[in-house]
């Protein structure tokens, strides 16, 4: 069985070991990695509760405070998740692509969320109904182990977040979020306007403006119309915070 490094810290072994994870009998082909780190029997028990969806840009997934009713196994889509503060603006803590799941708190026994999980990369994801997805982790086994493994690499992501929203400027945090927005969605180019990366990025839109400018100015990304590309991946890692290798990347081992 696949497992997430006992660090918790770095996802990017897990990612490298799932892409090979056919060699060991698994499922490598399925987009959404947790699940594809499964062993295939474990999979397939799984099936019948799976539901395909297609999750559109701006969708809400949960509130803060309200019923979390299913969980989201992303495949080439990416769930913001933000803390709202009356008064203020919301504020990224983590985010949820095709190596993850959207409604962890669940597998910590508490069905009510913490968070708004908004949707800001639209595509297809796998949806299970809250109560079968409590009857499959309850039932021990691999999914419960690869579900409590990514709850600790997502916690480490959240600490993270907050330390590199203290402590770095935003033309570096900017560079840090496109680039785990790549690896999530699978995707060099996805749609993204000023406005909402100064949500994710919890500063005014004219400091976005400022960083996506300086990024476009080295050629590292083209940005038009709300579309934002990657032109120079390796530039972007390096104009980029530390942040990004510490906790961010899915491309490395």
């Amino acid at each position: 069985m696949l497992r997430l490094p006992r660090c918790g810290l770095c996802a990017a072994a897990y990612i490298q070991r799932a892409r090979r994870a056919d060699n060991e009998g698994t499922m490598a082909d399925i987009p959404n990695l947790l699940l594809a780190a499964l062993p295939r029997k474990s999979y397939q028990q799984l099936l019948s509760g799976l539901v395909p969806v297609t999750l559109r840009f701006g969708d809400v997934l949960y509130e803060p405070g309200k019923t979390i009713r299913e969980v989201y196994f992303p495949s080439q889509c990416l769930v913001s998740l933000l803390t709202v503060v009356k008064g203020h603006r919301a504020l990224e803590v983590g985010m949820v692509g095709r190596e993850g799941i959207v409604g962890v708190p669940l597998a910590l026994g508490i069905d009510i969320s913490p968070v708004r999980a908004l949707v800001q990369g639209a595509g297809p994801a796998l949806k299970m109904k809250s109560a079968r997805f409590h009857a499959e982790l309850h039932g021990g086994g691999p999914l419960q182990s690869g579900v409590n493994r990514y709850v600790h690499a997502m916690m480490g992501q959240i600490s993270q977040t907050a330390a590199c929203n203290r402590f770095h400027q935003v033309e570096a945090r900017l560079a840090r979020w496109l680039l785990m927005t790549r690896d999530r969605m699978g995707s060099d180019e996805f749609r993204m306007t000023h406005e909402f990366l100064s949500h994710m990025l919890g500063v005014r839109r004219v400091g976005v403006t400022e960083a996506a400018s300086a990024l476009q100015g080295r050629k590292l990304i083209e940005y038009t119309r709300g579309n934002i590309r990657i032109l120079d991946d390796r530039g972007l890692e390096k104009a980029s915070c530390s942040c990004y290798e510490a906790n961010g990347s899915l491309s490395g081992g």
